[in-house]
């Protein structure tokens, strides 16, 4: 088959499972089920007919706004309906149609749901990422970028140097530098990416979030205690690292034996 039949199948895929992923993003920090009820408007509560229910459409159709009450309807909605389909693509280029495919799907969805809600609440929950760690290594058996002993070094690696990071901060100013949410998360993406994936998202996340963070204290004026959510540049990095690892790898190593 075409090429192009995959690839616009694996968007329309992507669509979908977007669309399932707000209701993941929604429910799951409020522990609602994500199964029942239907999908309904948070403003009016009246349930949403599957054609007012597609994917990036139906947002764009409805002009952001509920069919029923006229309520506004969370950008979140439309970004995780097109960032989803992007994702799931530009996997589908790297690894094809196969096992190593579908488990890295499954992760990076995972992570678009902590994004998410760690961006609107700053919390990153237990429910994923607690699961997500033993799953992970799990994975390590069938996956080719990582082995078990080395996803098991990821897990301590990961979730030990944020914790390390974490307690100095606490012991040097009595504060919360870190929540415990990222030290689990990190370990997760260890148990995921082995230790040298796990020590690249965090160098990336940590580039990444110091831009940021600088740029929203000069474009918004604010202070260097001003909070910023984590979660979303460890997601970032680890997907980086995911299929862009050993070339990251190799750079720092060239570049740092100069």
């Amino acid at each position: 088959m075409p090429d192009t039949f995959f690839s616009i199948a694996v968007l329309l895929f992507g669509c979908c499972i977007g669309s399932f992923l707000n209701v993941c993003i929604v429910r799951i920090p409020k522990k609602i089920s994500i199964v029942w009820p239907a999908s309904h408007c948070p403003a009016c509560k009246h349930a949403i007919p599957f054609y007012y229910n597609l994917p990036i459409l139906s947002y764009i159709v409805l002009g952001g706004k509920c069919r029923y009450c006229r309520a506004p309807i969370s950008l979140q909605y439309f970004l995780v309906e097109l960032i989803t389909p992007l994702v799931t693509l530009w996997l589908f280029y790297y690894f094809g149609i196969s096992w190593p495919f579908v488990i890295a799907c499954v992760f990076a969805f995972a992570l678009i749901v902590i994004t998410f809600i760690d961006l609107e609440l700053q919390i990153i929950p237990d429910v994923i990422s607690l699961p997500g760690i033993p799953l992970c290594f799990v994975s390590s058996f069938v996956v080719p970028w990582v082995t078990p002993l080395d996803s098991l070094i990821g897990i301590a690696a990961g979730g030990g140097v944020l914790y390390g990071f974490a307690l100095g901060y606490h012991l040097l100013t009595g504060k919360e530098g870190m929540g415990g949410g990222d030290i689990k998360l990190l370990a997760m993406i260890g148990a995921f990416l082995g230790w040298k994936g796990a020590l690249a998202t965090l160098v990336l996340a940590a580039f990444a979030g110091s831009f940021v963070g600088i740029a929203l204290i000069v474009i918004k004026g604010k202070n260097f205690k001003y909070a910023v959510p984590f979660g979303p540049f460890l997601a970032a990095g680890a997907l980086c690292a995911l299929v862009y690892g050993e070339q990251l790898i190799h750079f720092y190593l060239t570049v740092g034996a100069r």
